[in-house]
């Protein structure tokens, strides 16, 4: 029988098992968004971005940062979106609609390529078509060590 791990105080300890293989609709969910650099699709400010938001959320007394998703526009850059309860002052609001069906990876970043192609796979296999793809890093790198598992779901928004 395994121990329950012990949250690092940082990120939650992430629990696959409801983000496996499941379809998900959101109408008008409400994200902090705002936009990471990168160099060939390697965030070089994500985690500033993510305090300096976070900061805000926690001022404006908000619930949120339990779902942080990812759309990597480019090689040199993503849009990075967290969800809020509430309407955030100081931040760029956003809000997100649409179906997305989702799986669960766990491994490297480095095998965000091949998650990507293999979820366009699995969007296919059900008939549906895909719009784009959607990362949900559900743990930083450091408590992803910890913790000894890198999940990371992919949500395949479809039409």
């Amino acid at each position: 029988m395994t121990s329950p791990v012990s949250p690092t105080g940082c990120c939650d300890p992430f629990d696959p098992v409801p983000w496996q293989d499941r379809e998900v609709s959101w109408k008008d969910k409400l994200f902090v968004k705002d936009h990471v650099t990168s160099f060939l699709h390697i965030p070089l400010n994500f985690g500033q971005k993510i305090v300096k938001n976070m900061r805000l959320i926690e001022r404006a007394g908000a619930q949120g940062g339990k779902i942080m998703l990812s759309d990597e526009t480019s090689l040199w850059g993503a849009d990075i979106s967290i969800d809020v309860d509430r309407p955030v002052p100081g931040a760029r609001m956003a809000t997100l609609s649409g179906t997305f069906l989702t799986k669960v990876f766990e491994g490297p970043y480095k095998d965000a390529g091949k998650w990507a192609k293999e979820m366009a796979a699995v969007v296919r296999g059900k008939g549906r078509n895909l719009k784009k793809i959607l990362f949900f890093y559900t743990t930083c790198p450091k408590c992803a060590k910890v913790y000894g598992k890198n999940y990371v779901v992919l949500l395949g928004q479809v039409e």
